[in-house]
């Protein structure tokens, strides 16, 4: 998902700077990673109007690494008036991560991996995503170790997973300013395992998962949106949550060792 980029950082786009010397940017390790764990389709969510410049850095690159590998590549746009019902006056924040998917439903046939085009993931969280789809599992998460996930330049947010004992996603708790200590780490002087797992937004989920995502935008729009109508998400970390919690869902958690 590239939906989002340039629109925290003012002028620029910020996730297609180069991170070595080579001029790659994250998103071309991401797609090595996911090529080489078996992955056979590239669907790019972006904005229409940084489709030009996404491509002239990133896009026709990737293609034709790609078409080298037989995996195709697609792209959807997210726009903020694809939506169920009138755009609310003012409203210039796009909808979040669960609008975004939406936007490549008609793309999203077989199983698939969602993942943040700025984000290091590291290749391990695709492989043991793609090995529990390919062998029928339905929805997933990629779980990181806590402490590979932590920063030497101040506190970071992440969201740490609760399980039962068959590795099940129960919760996950949104936990900010998460600071690295000399042993361990705390949030807000609450001592946390630096053991436990967290997400980072590498979700395996499959196309039955977009009808709901779909049915459930639409209440979304009708109970959330008159609430907040400029700053209100439809975010798929909340609405697995939700799910999570009506037990509409089950989410298996596979550890990953990657930092």
């Amino acid at each position: 998902m590239a939906a989002g980029i340039g629109s925290r950082f003012g002028t620029g786009i910020k996730q297609l700077e180069p991170v070595d010397a080579a001029g790659h940017i994250i998103m071309d390790y991401s797609i090595h990673d996911a090529i080489e764990a078996g992955f056979n389709k590239v669907v790019f969510i972006i904005r229409k109007d940084i489709e030009k410049e996404f491509k002239e850095v990133i896009g026709d690159r990737i293609a034709d690494i790609c078409k080298a590998h037989n995996v195709t590549v697609d792209y959807a746009f997210q726009d903020i008036k694809d939506i169920p019902g009138e755009l609310p006056e003012g409203r210039t924040k796009p909808w979040g991560t669960g609008q975004a998917v939406l936007a490549a439903k008609e793309l999203l046939t077989t199983p698939f991996i969602v993942i943040n085009a700025d984000d290091y993931y590291g290749k391990e969280g695709f492989r043991e995503v793609h090995e529990y789809l390919v062998n029928g599992g339905q929805s997933c998460m990629a779980g990181f170790v806590l402490k590979n996930t932590l920063s030497d330049n101040g506190g970071v947010t992440r969201g740490i997973c609760k399980m039962d004992d068959q590795n099940n996603l129960t919760e996950v708790v949104e936990t900010k300013n998460i600071v690295k200590m000399a042993e361990g780490a705390q949030a807000d002087g609450v001592v946390l395992d630096t053991d436990s797992l967290v997400s980072m937004n590498m979700w395996g989920l499959t196309p039955d998962f977009l009808k709901i995502l779909e049915e459930e935008f639409e209440e979304f729009f009708e109970k959330e949106v008159p609430e907040n109508p400029l700053k209100s998400e439809y975010l798929i970390p909340i609405f697995i949550g939700e799910l999570l919690a009506e037990d509409k869902m089950s989410v298996k958690v596979l550890r990953t060792n990657d930092t």
